[in-house]
């Protein structure tokens, strides 16, 4: 079950932006940077923007990396507008999908939520492989550009809908099979699933 407190937000703010609208609130919003810092569950408190554990005036994707194992051992990333200690609700679509694109490449479910006037970020230690697919594919318009009021070219049926996409995949599997000969997974595929023993 996704939580519901992410569920919520992003019901709230769907559908989720594509990258080109991302790109183009930056190319509006130059220099964007928040004010950032990481908390223990429950211990949020307004006098941590003073501590060592602050991220301030800085670029959401690079904390996101730079910092992904505080977000691993279980801490809370708390976002803000610069020196407000509290967050303008317009950046919270592009938080999440900003963060959700940085974040793919980890596949890590996240809860999103907001808290005392900040946008609060967290990885979902009781997601399922099912959960986390629901969340991703609230999402999936990132990679895409498309969204759901576009026609996409997919087909209505849903068993021609997905023979046209597992064609889509295959074709994709074949072009990067040449590219990357046995070096390359095909699908959604990890190592451990393919190297495990049957």
């Amino acid at each position: 079950m996704l939580n519901q407190l992410t569920k919520k937000i992003i019901n709230e703010f769907s559908p989720m932006w594509t990258n080109k609208q991302v790109w183009e609130f930056e190319e509006i919003n130059e220099n964007l940077t928040f004010d950032m810092l990481y908390a223990e569950p429950g211990k949020y408190d307004e006098s941590l923007w003073e501590s060592k554990s602050t991220h301030l005036d800085s670029d959401v994707r690079d904390v996101a990396v730079r910092t992904f194992d505080n977000l691993l051992e279980g801490e809370e990333l708390w976002i803000a507008s610069k020196g407000k200690k509290q967050l303008d609700t317009k950046f919270i679509p592009y938080l999440m999908a900003t963060i959700v694109d940085t974040m793919i490449e980890e596949e890590v479910c996240l809860n999103l939520r907001q808290d005392k006037d900040c946008f609060v970020i967290s990885i979902d230690r009781n997601a399922d492989v099912i959960d986390c697919k629901e969340f991703f594919e609230e999402f999936y318009h990132l990679a895409t550009g498309f969204n759901y009021d576009t026609d996409t070219g997919i087909p209505e049926d849903q068993t021609e809908a997905e023979m046209y996409l597992t064609r889509l995949q295959e074709e994709f599997d074949e072009k990067m099979k040449g590219m990357l000969g046995d070096t390359y997974l095909p699908g959604n595929n990890d190592p451990d699933t393919i190297n495990a023993e049957d």
